[in-house]
């Protein structure tokens, strides 16, 4: 009985340390292969690592900074790609793209991958690494190989292009200042701004602006009214340095009441700004004729008050010198009566 149980007790512990070691020996499992095992010299190729594990471990991949061993150099640790297997595993694809530039036979140590307290180990590999044959033996001779030439791109000439570009430029500038300085012009050419337009031009042009809009036939009575003294108010101030835009009506005739030659300009000038104040103040309703009369008054205002712009007279010939004179005085004397 006793021979047994001991029986049973073995066959137990046996049983418990092969199921744990199966188990364990299915958590990590790592393969290891080679695109190619025979490489030029120079020429790359790829490791390829091949990990299947569960899901909840937490791996650490190899990691090389340049070399694996001596003599195989890693260009690049690309990225690695992890599907889904099933029954709670996953398998992690890891690449190495390597080459190498020393001919020899390598053996490649095993890759470890490190799970927690464990280390789980893949299979080694053999790479051979080969030369360009040499023939020490032949007695022919080859000449140099001709100078291979390279295909245009633009972006290899863009630096040289922009260069040329920018001393053409500072060429054309330089030789501009200078034509400028040269001729004694601004180095810096300016518009030259229009000279103003007279006063009295202004005003003529708004009075036929605000009799065009036939403000009063629709109506608007004392819009009409105030658009014209302002018109005119404009006009007194570029014409005469009169502020009339800041008086009252009362004070610009005060100012004005023996500025004007002409008696009538006066009148003509009282006759608009009352009417306007009327409208404007005590709300009163000008006949029509009332209305046109302020505009014909605006006008005769500005026409009687104008400076007469004098046009250049040719020097006269000597033999006509005294009929010229004699034409001169006779068209004065028409002008002024």
């Amino acid at each position: 009985m006793n021979q047994l149980k001991r029986k049973i007790i073995i066959a137990f512990t046996v049983c418990l340390f092969v199921c744990s070691t199966t188990s364990f020996g299915q958590q990590v499992v790592v393969k290891a292969s080679i695109d190619s095992t025979s490489l030029l010299i120079g020429q790359q190729t790829l490791i390829k690592l091949e990990i299947a594990a569960d899901k909840d471990n937490h791996l650490q991949l190899p990691v090389f900074s340049d070399t694996i061993i001596t003599g195989i150099e890693v260009l690049q640790t690309l990225k690695p790609d992890t599907t889904d297997i099933g029954n709670n595993r996953i398998q992690i694809k890891q690449n190495y793209l390597i080459t190498s530039f020393d001919s020899a036979l390598y053996l490649l140590p095993p890759f470890e991958v490190i799970s927690g307290t464990d280390t789980a180990y893949s299979n080694t590999l053999g790479l051979k690494v080969i030369t360009l044959p040499v023939d020490t033996e032949s007695e022919q001779f080859f000449d140099i190989k001709n100078v291979i030439q390279p295909k245009f791109v633009f972006a290899d000439y863009l630096g040289i292009i922009l260069l040329i570009l920018g001393v053409l430029l500072l060429a054309a500038a330089g030789w501009y200042f200078y034509k400028r300085w040269k001729d004694q012009k601004s180095l810096i050419p300016f518009k030259k701004s229009e000279p103003p337009l007279p006063p009295h031009i202004k005003a003529i042009s708004e009075l036929d602006r605000i009799k065009a809009q036939k403000l009063w036939q629709q109506g608007r009575i004392k819009e009409y009214h105030s658009l014209v003294t302002d018109a005119i108010r404009t006009y007194l101030e570029d014409r005469f340095d009169i502020f009339a835009m800041e008086m009252t009506s009362g004070e610009i005739l005060g100012k004005t009441m023996h500025l004007f030659d002409d008696g009538s300009a006066y009148d003509n000038l009282k006759q608009m700004l009352q009417l306007a104040d009327f409208v404007k103040f005590a709300k009163y309703k000008p006949l029509p004729d009332e209305n046109e009369l302020s505009l014909m008054n605006a006008y005769l205002f500005v026409n009687r008050t104008k400076i007469e712009e004098q046009l250049p007279v040719a020097p006269p010939d000597d033999d006509n010198a005294e009929e010229n004179s004699e034409k001169t005085i006779a068209n004065n004397t028409e002008k002024n009566s």
